[in-house]
């Protein structure tokens, strides 16, 4: 079956924009963005709709969340109708594929790499380049790279320095990734959460401008900054909380999580005003719920202090920071 389609094209369009949309949104979200990305009415903006119901979201979604191999089969089916939907849109519009933007948010985003790094066959050519905002892909080797073909598309990836839900070092790692791959890639990223900046459109307008005039643009990807509050695995559990020589607080939050959000940059403040006296580590309840249930984390934010491999106090909910040192024990530096 056809997916759903908004098309926004001006009187006589230069080229094909393909835009997929995000996790819970629909093929009008993204439509407001075209203002800043094609002022003049250069494209042929083809905005598909997800073909799945989001759960809790009036919106979309390209697949479903769930274990690795579900998640996988899923973004690889999404892939598929997206390619039919982009194959025909060329075909109605008379426009060539080799010179098509590619370009989407969130799940669009990782959908929009896949067809746009995806290795090229006779007919089916490379687009022109790829635009990921806050790009969520399971698994880099989904794109099915072609290392001899991926080098010709520029690709620009802009992540949020503050996304909840993607973490921006797994973002970099993509970049540095299609990088070692040979793809041409600028990252940039903004003080911003899950979301699209205006200064992320003016970059990406920008970009699409050098892309246009023929130029392959790519930039170092920036080095991790030191993370004040980690994230530790159950596999890295033992070592890094359990055998700690140091007491550990740990902070079991959710990405879905405000309280979460609210309480974080607490935490990271504890844990720049007490390095050397205690170890801060963060859990991901979603990724790590052997954990989560090891300990009865049933309410989140939920910030413990483990010392001697078992959990002495616990603090509950989002509270200034006086409070929660209070709760933990903390206001007296040992």
């Amino acid at each position: 079956m056809a997916l759903i389609t908004n098309t926004i094209a001006g009187n006589a369009p230069a080229r094909l924009f393909l835009l997929v949309h995000g996790y819970g949104a629909d093929e009008r979200d993204l439509g407001g963005l075209l203002p800043y990305l094609d002022a003049e009415g250069r494209y042929a903006t083809v905005l598909p709709r997800g073909p799945l119901a989001a759960p809790g979201t009036p919106g979309f979604a390209w697949y479903e969340f769930g274990d690795v191999t579900a998640f996988e089969a899923g973004y690889r089916a999404a892939h598929d109708e997206l390619e039919a939907t982009f194959a025909a849109a060329c075909d109605e519009f008379g426009l060539k594929r080799s010179e098509a933007i590619v370009g989407g948010f969130s799940q669009g985003a990782g959908l929009a790499l896949g067809i746009g790094l995806r290795a090229a066959t006779p007919d089916r050519a490379h687009p022109k380049c790829v635009l990921a905002m806050s790009p969520a892909l399971p698994a880099i080797e989904l794109l099915e790279l072609d290392p001899l073909t991926a080098t010709d598309v520029p690709v620009l990836i802009q992540h949020g320095t503050h996304d909840p839900l993607i973490p921006v070092k797994r973002v970099r790692e993509l970049a540095r990734a299609l990088q070692g791959a040979g793809v041409p890639v600028v990252y940039l990223e903004y003080p911003m959460e899950h979301n699209v900046a205006m200064e992320s459109l003016r970059d990406a307008r920008e970009w699409l401008g050098r892309v246009e005039a023929g130029e392959r643009p790519s930039e170092p990807v920036p080095d991790d900054p030191v993370e004040l509050v980690p994230s530790v695995t159950t596999a890295q559990w033992q070592a890094e909380v359990i055998d700690s020589d140091l007491p550990v607080i740990v902070d079991f939050w959710a990405p879905w999580c405000a309280p979460c959000r609210q309480v974080a940059p607490i935490v990271e403040s504890m844990a720049a005003m007490r390095r050397g006296s205690y170890r801060f580590v963060k859990v991901n309840i979603d990724e790590e719920p052997q954990l989560a249930q090891t300990y009865n984390v049933q309410s989140i934010p939920l910030i413990g202090l483990f010392r001697n491999g078992r959990m002495e106090r616990q603090s509950l909910g989002a509270k200034p920071r006086q409070q929660l040192e209070a709760e933990l024990g903390m206001l007296v530096l040992p």
